[in-house]
């Protein structure tokens, strides 16, 4: 879904959208520590057509019970809301939208209404999202989204973020995408292809055709490229896939493993592990291509590298200790110390986009996901599966994504999902198994 697909109201709905200013005495939020064990009840009912007209995705009534769908599904899923509806619920006529009748709704904390709007055909859509508090009797919120019939789950989720973010006081991340590996075949003889789909699992779309080996993609900063290696027969490339275009550019290849390619914040640079007469080391090289750069120079394999938000330092593993552990170093590779001191190994690690935390590979027995400060305090078990590993961070910092491998012979991979209290995991449905799972940035 390209993000011109989101555009701007017309004058007709922003007035019909028209915001005035909330009292002051709306109070009604979420936790999102996960110190309070009640999850917001929210009513979602179906929303209503202004008129029931056919579209190339469906009626409008029908687009409308959709959408309440993929709100409420979305809200459950960050384990931050207990939603009802829009199954079982009352349709509430189109009028009773900006006007809902509370004393309907009394089982509830808070209401979200909305309507679809669309004179037919290939026309756009225009969904209305309204969020009331129902003990209070006030409106929280409301957002307009015009797109086309096809991109209606997008407006789902842009409604769902709006009430994530009026709710938990945090930045959203329903309306994002996750590049990951998807794998078939046996164990030992896997096909893995670069696939793209949307954060619940939802339009998914084969990016590779599996002729060569795929893996660890990432999204540009800017959302509209995705970075991933590939390996055919003894030659190893770093490619750059541009998603509006449908085209790839080669960054840089080799006959030395290469792996874990990684963007700069601003995206003019690529991080990547590569391993040359038995040693393992991280370059940098520019985006459009060029002559590696060499950052680490230990006698032992540095792997990885991740950067903070603002650029100015990498996060990265080594085992030059001994065992795999976790480094810190200056973007120009000076400087290096190591972070990590508690028990096991430590691997893949991930800087949140908000820069206060380090996601990684637990590895003590079972694979875990935990996090820790850059200053390598307050480390945290967030899964306990029997193999997770590979985290990646939601557009806000408060979400994570990873892939559980199942054991046996026979075990496959899936990406799940946690967040930081370690309380909400789900599976991310995917249609075949799924590995190296990358969150890109939330859609323009």
């Amino acid at each position: 879904m390209k993000p011109s697909l989101l555009r701007r109201l017309s004058m007709a709905t922003a007035a019909l959208l028209a915001f005035t200013a909330l009292p002051a005495l709306a109070q009604l939020s979420v936790d999102v520590t996960g110190e309070i064990d009640s999850n917001v009840k929210v009513a979602v009912p179906p929303m209503p057509a202004q008129q029931d007209v056919a579209t190339p995705a469906g009626s409008a009534t029908e687009l409308g019970r959709k959408i309440a769908e993929v709100i409420a599904t979305d809200l459950k899923g960050s384990g931050l809301f207990d939603p009802s509806g829009p199954a079982g619920l009352p349709q509430i006529p189109f009028a009773e939208v900006t006007f809902p009748q509370f004393d309907k709704w009394g089982a509830y904390q808070a209401l979200v209404q909305g309507f679809v709007r669309t004179t037919g055909g290939e026309a756009d859509i225009t969904v209305g999202c309204y969020l009331y508090d129902v003990a209070l009797k006030q409106e929280l919120t409301r957002q307009g989204y015009v797109v086309a019939p096809r991109d209606w789950r997008r407006a789902a989720h842009k409604c769902a973020d709006a009430i994530y973010a009026r709710l938990s006081g945090e930045s959203p991340f329903f309306d994002s995408r996750i590049a990951y590996i998807a794998e078939s075949g046996p164990k030992g003889a896997r096909v893995k292809r670069l696939a793209i789909m949307d954060s619940d699992g939802a339009n998914h779309r084969f990016i590779t055709n599996g002729q060569s080996m795929a893996l660890t993609p990432r999204f540009s900063p800017d959302y509209k490229s995705i970075l991933y290696v590939s390996y055919l027969g003894s030659r190893v490339r770093l490619y750059i896939y541009d998603i509006g275009a449908g085209q790839q550019r080669l960054v840089t290849e080799s006959n030395n493993p290469t792996f874990a390619p990684r963007w700069s914040p601003d995206g003019r640079n690529i991080l990547f592990s590569m391993a040359i007469a038995g040693n393992t080391d991280i370059y940098r090289v520019p985006a459009g291509g060029g002559t590696p750069v060499r950052l680490t120079t230990s006698p032992g394999i540095d792997v990885g590298g991740s950067y903070s938000p603002d650029g100015s330092q990498i996060v990265f593993e080594s085992d030059r200790s001994g065992g795999q552990q976790l480094y810190i170093m200056n973007a120009d590779g000076s400087n290096q110390r190591r972070i990590s001191h508690g028990g096991g190994r430590y691997a893949t690690p991930e800087w949140s986009p908000r820069g206060d935390l380090i996601a990684f590979t637990k590895m003590s027995g079972d694979f875990k996901i935990a996090v820790m400060t850059p200053g390598g305090d307050n480390e945290r078990i967030l899964t306990n599966g029997w193999q997770d590993e590979q985290p990646t961070w939601s557009p806000n910092g408060r979400v994570l994504q990873f892939f559980r491998t199942s054991p046996g012979k026979q075990g496959s991979s899936q990406v799940w999902q946690v967040d930081l209290t370690g309380v909400n995991e789900r599976r991310i449905p995917t249609p075949l198994s799924g590995s190296d799972p990358a969150w890109g940035p939330l859609l323009p």
